[in-house]
């Protein structure tokens, strides 16, 4: 029986959690001692408690974060009514900084910050009968060097069937409010021809999708253009997602840019906000011309895919004012990237705190801890703002309405063209979830037909065109009966969900 179990909630099963590989990394002789249990949202927690409990530990090593906090919570509180000997050990961001918002007075002890070599120390003392008399341990970052990789933890399951999470850096240089990432700003690198070398590992065992979660991969141009360079070298297919700050990417970057081929590449860009002014007051730096030069480089000199991310509810920024950032990004991306619209989270910590004040911020006090309203902002307004974020998804950044999603802003004003249809969406269904693909398709019909007059001939065409692209599906009988114009099919496979709305976990 292993003497300690490291488990974690992920939210999907294609989530392989790196946070767990590389505890049992730094392990050292407990490693062999140690198993890894992963779960999901959708487990029960008397079910992760049983087979926690099966594994017969005496250390349980739990992973927290934002999506499973109160998941997290559940099962520490089961596990010590059930088993009050065993000792259960809190790690991960949602833990990592107080005040805490969910309950973990159960839990033994709790690791804050990068727990590899704090959360192996404390194992040797309790499995010695040694006992700590602080519950709470801060750890400081250990320097890359002293850490041993977690890559050959993945198993030939996680290569064949999971996102492999990749670190080439931990810190950050920013000093964005809103980011845990911010408050340590210790940019560090891992070697990079350890680096080199693990991902040639992963790659002969058949490893062929890889995310990387540095929070700004393009910082080092040295480390990036290595990493490139691996990739470039590579025989496609193989996907290779990277998070990069938006007004950095020099020459040589950008020549090795170009030369990937598409469906290759994946790149996640921060943008967040448009307005100088509120970037600035919570810490962001905008360098407006470079960001807009840039997206025209990577939409019309490179074939990667693009993430673009914006925020709702920053301090001082109005819901026209995010508006006009939507209809900006459009503009500038010539609708050629998926921008995510999110609303602004207040994470323990962060210095986003210090505008609660001034314009009457009101967070949710359950995870995610999203905005509620703000003077600019009501509660109503947010409410709207939350489900146009969600029809979003489901119209635009899924990609089944590439041709017809632009009729709803003919004029090129985006956001209020898709807040009056997102307004009339709810009020037809009363739901933001489970909305099947041929209703939502029939309502799209539906609205574009009677609300904006657009020809019928001309939305089912359209529709025909979106949707009779994935091979195995069939058009509404109400928008079949007005196609005037079959397609010609090119057939494109469905896009996985991790690579859309559930890419927010990182490890």
């Amino acid at each position: 029986m292993p003497a300690i179990v490291l488990a974690t909630i992920n939210a999907r099963y294609i989530h392989a959690s790196l946070g767990l590989r590389w505890l049992k990394a730094n392990l050292a002789g407990l490693a062999a001692e140690t198993q890894i249990l992963e779960f999901t949202l959708e487990d029960r927690a008397a079910d992760m408690a049983e087979a926690i409990l099966a594994a017969g530990p005496r250390i349980v090593g739990l992973g927290v974060y934002i999506w499973n906090a109160r998941q997290s919570r559940e099962l520490v509180v089961l596990l010590k009514q059930v088993a009050p000997e065993l000792v259960v050990v809190l790690g991960g961001p949602e833990v990592s900084h107080e005040p805490f918002r969910v309950d973990f007075g159960a839990a033994d002890y709790i690791v804050q910050g990068e727990g590899e070599l704090a959360f192996a120390a404390l194992s040797r003392d309790v499995l010695a009968g040694r006992q700590r008399a602080e519950r709470i341990i801060a750890a400081r970052g250990p320097e890359p060097a002293a850490l041993a990789l977690p890559y050959d933890l993945y198993t030939d399951t996680d290569i064949a069937h999971r996102v492999l999470y990749i670190e080439a850096s931990r810190g950050c240089p920013f000093g964005c409010e809103f980011c845990l990432s911010s408050l340590d700003r210790r940019l560090r690198f891992f070697k990079t021809t350890t680096m080199l070398a693990e991902l040639e590992k992963l790659w002969r065992r058949g490893a062929r999708t890889f995310k990387f979660v540095d929070r700004s991969f393009n910082c080092s141009a040295h480390m990036a253009l290595a990493i490139l360079d691996f990739f470039l070298d590579k025989t496609p297919p193989f996907h290779a997602h990277f998070e990069v700050v938006p007004d950095h990417f020099p020459a040589a970057i950008r020549e090795r840019l170009r030369r990937f081929p598409a469906g290759c590449l994946q790149l996640e860009i921060g943008i967040q906000t448009l307005k100088a002014g509120v970037a600035a007051a919570i810490g962001r730096r905008l360098d407006m011309e470079k960001i807009r030069e840039n997206l025209r480089f990577l939409t019309q000199e490179t074939a990667a895919h693009l993430h673009l991310d914006l925020i709702m509810g920053l301090p001082g920024e109005s819901a026209l004012d995010f508006g006009d950032n939507l209809d900006q990004l459009m503009l500038w991306s010539a609708g050629q990237a998926e921008i995510q619209l999110g609303i602004l989270k207040k994470l323990s910590g962060t210095a986003i705190t210090r505008h609660d004040e001034r314009f009457g911020m009101v967070y949710s006090p359950e995870p995610p801890y999203e905005l509620l309203q703000n003077h600019q902002i009501p509660f109503a307004a947010m409410q709207e703002l939350g489900r146009m974020a969600r029809f979003w998804d489901l119209v635009v950044n899924s990609g089944n309405f590439r041709r017809t999603a632009p009729l709803l802003w003919q004029d090129g004003r985006v956001f209020s063209g898709f807040s009056a249809f997102a307004r009339w969406l709810f009020a037809e269904t009363r739901a933001t979830w489970k909305i099947a693909l041929p209703r939502l398709a029939e309502l799209l019909f539906q609205y574009l037909v009677r609300e904006r007059a657009c020809e019928p001939a001309r939305c089912a065409n359209l529709l025909a065109a979106d949707i009779l692209t994935v091979k195995g599906r069939v058009l509404p009988a109400a928008i079949q009966a007005h196609v005037t114009l079959v397609p010609v099919l090119h057939h494109r496979p469905a896009r996985p969900l991790a690579k859309r709305q559930h890419r927010r976990q990182a490890y």
